[in-house]
């Protein structure tokens, strides 16, 4: 009936300022209301008296809406005596002059308003807001206790969508809070078109004073939820209101185990939501860790939440607090395959260890019928989660086996164009080397006499040692190039070998290239005073950088050999006969040749490095 009442006001005042369009506002009367000169208007009114049909272009706002706007309460009497009809006025959005004065909070001219037509109190605007509404919304407390002394205001708002109680809730507003609450109780049970309560939007504010007084009502309202199934209590939990969860499970542990239309508990929108405080708060002060390992729809647990979301700090404090690290989802997951997918964020460089010192493992290296395998449940009705039956016809284990192949492959096949790449570097250092020690051996440090076309310098033992020097770094960068160009592999194993060799004989003949240049540089300077310590910078500054360098590589070459026997020491003892690898899959690895065991020794073993030495 509002509804028809709105549309029919609407209609017939479109239909009137088509017929007869308003005049615009006279630039003399905006400022004399402006001011709330009474005598000027006055005056203005006895020259023309047809400023009453005057409009603000756009807004439509009278000369009354503008006056209440501005709090003139002489001038707004004025106006009303002279035209009284004008109380009820409608601007572009059908709302009277009321609505302003609610809106801005001027009570006396609320109350001169309704004293001069009472039942302007009952109109609403194109959205369907009363004057109640919109004084709610803006907080206007005196303004909300004079319209309260109409009852049927309230009424107006029983069939609504959404309340006056709605907005004070979401806004913040206490004490309109209450006597809305002494007036219409029935209000805090009444939902939006998302279904949420005014304590759904109290708490999802962070409204303290308001959730308590909702909750003296009724402690059941925290067990309402929305459309998505969610309660107050998982609103407070997504933005980390922990003292408006203390408050309602002080008075019932009931919302705890409620769970939303995805089977989420509220420690899993607390960790989907990186609420750190939240989470620790519920797992340690209210005893309610017999939630950390319930599965939501898709059977995720927390942990599976916060690997996903690569939250290093709740990670580690899950793992602490003892939850199932071996869990798995619908899709045949362990929270360990979950931070594997994305290895390369920052993140899951901190997680990955953190979860395998934990014991955490893959699907596939848990026993097929193990107890681990199944999402974690128990008899509790109140949380809904996945079974196993629902997943997809492909076993986890098949699953996660071949997405394993496919990532081995991928390496392999990265490998393999990291290979062919050295194969071509090497090359090309292999003859620049022979470049540059060519150029050096014809024009050999010293000079030369111009008769004899004889080195000066040839006897002295440093000379002797730079073309020593240089004939074999020539000749070793000349054997690179030739091993290199005339040999093709076409497997990786024996690129692997082929490239080993090259690159040592390549580590020698920079090393010769180094003591040839050392060697040049003491054999062209100067002897005498002042010129010893310069000597011997050059001799510290060249050994000792080459030295360094290769000493530093062979410390990564040792370690990367560790780290492989290491990983062939564990890889022996997951083949074992415990192994849940079985004897058919051995037989079918040994079929496909050594390709894929022997990257294992050079790939698995530098997976966290991302990079392995030759």
């Amino acid at each position: 009936m509002l509804l028809y009442i709105s549309a029919t006001q609407f209609v017939a005042s479109m239909t009137h300022l088509l017929s007869h369009p308003p005049p615009k506002m006279d630039r003399r009367v905006f400022e004399t209301i402006l001011r709330g000169d009474v005598p000027a208007f006055l005056g203005l009114v006895r020259e023309d008296g047809g400023i009453i049909n005057q409009t603000v272009p756009g807004s439509s706002n009278t000369i009354l809406h503008l006056t209440v706007r501005f709090g003139h309460v002489e001038l707004a009497a004025e106006i009303l005596k002279l035209w009284p009809e004008m109380v009820a006025a409608e601007n572009e959005r059908m709302e009277t002059p009321l609505h302003e004065a609610c809106r801005e909070g001027r009570l006396e001219i609320v109350k001169l308003l309704v004293e001069t037509d009472p039942w302007v109190v009952y109109k609403v605007n194109r959205d369907n807001e009363s004057v109640l509404f919109v004084s709610c919304e803006r907080g206007k407390l005196d303004v909300v206790k004079q319209l309260l002394n109409y009852p049927w205001l309230l009424m107006l708002e029983m069939d609504g969508v959404i309340t006056s109680l709605h907005v004070a809730a979401l806004a913040g507003h206490t004490e309109i809070v209450k006597e809305l609450i002494a007036a219409r109780q029935e209000f805090a049970w009444k939902k939006d078109l998302d279904g949420y309560t005014p304590l759904h939007l109290s708490c999802s504010k962070g409204h303290f004073e308001i959730t308590r007084e909702l909750l003296k009502l009724d402690p059941d309202l925290s067990c309402l939820q929305d459309e998505e199934g969610r309660t107050p209590l998982h609103w407070a939990a997504i933005k980390g209101r922990i003292n408006l969860i203390d408050e309602m499970l002080s008075l019932s542990l009931e919302p705890a185990e409620m769970v939303t239309k995805h089977g989420e508990t509220i420690l899993h929108l607390g960790v989907k939501n990186n609420q750190y405080e939240l989470v620790k708060y519920l797992t340690e002060r209210l005893d309610i860790t017999r939630l950390v390992n319930k599965p939501d729809n898709d059977g995720n647990t927390i942990l599976h939440l916060a690997t996903s979301g690569k939250l290093t700090t709740m990670v580690t404090y899950l793992l602490k607090l003892g939850v199932n690290v071996n869990a798995i989802n619908s899709k045949g997951y362990t929270a360990l395959d979950v931070v594997e997918t994305d290895a390369s964020n920052s993140g899951a460089l901190v997680i990955l260890p953190a979860l395998q010192e934990a014991g955490a493992k893959r699907c596939d290296q848990l026993p097929p019928f193990s107890q681990e395998l199944h999402p974690i449940n128990d008899n509790n009705t109140c949380i809904r989660s996945s079974s196993w039956p629902k997943r997809a016809p492909e076993s986890p284990y098949q699953h996660h086996r071949k997405r394993q192949r496919q990532r081995r492959e991928k390496q392999i096949d990265l490998q393999t164009e990291g290979l062919r790449n050295a194969r071509k570097t090497i090359i090309i250092v292999a003859v620049l080397i022979a470049t540059v020690t060519f150029a050096a051996g014809i024009n050999p440090p010293g000079g030369f006499n111009q008769v004899t076309g004889k080195s000066l310098v040839g006897k002295k033992t440093s000379f002797k040692v730079f073309m020593v020097c240089n004939i074999v770094a020539l000749f070793l960068s000349l054997g690179i190039v030739i091993f290199l160009v005339s040999i093709i592999p076409f497997r990786r194993k024996t690129m692997m070998k082929l490239l080993m060799v090259t690159h040592k004989v390549m580590w020698l003949s920079t090393s010769f290239l180094a003591a040839a240049y050392i060697a040049a540089i003491w054999t062209i300077m100067p002897r005498g005073r002042g010129m010893v310590w310069v000597l011997a910078a050059v001799v510290a500054v060249g050994g000792g950088c080459t030295l360094a360098i290769f000493i530093g590589l062979g410390m990564l070459l040792a370690r990367h050999w560790l780290r492989k026997l290491d990983w062939r020491r564990k890889k022996g003892k997951t083949e074992s006969p415990h192994s849940s690898i079985s004897r058919v899959e051995e037989m079918q690895m040994a079929k496909r040749g050594s390709r894929e065991s022997s990257s294992n020794s050079d790939l698995d073993s530098s997976d966290k490095g991302g990079y392995h030495l030759y």
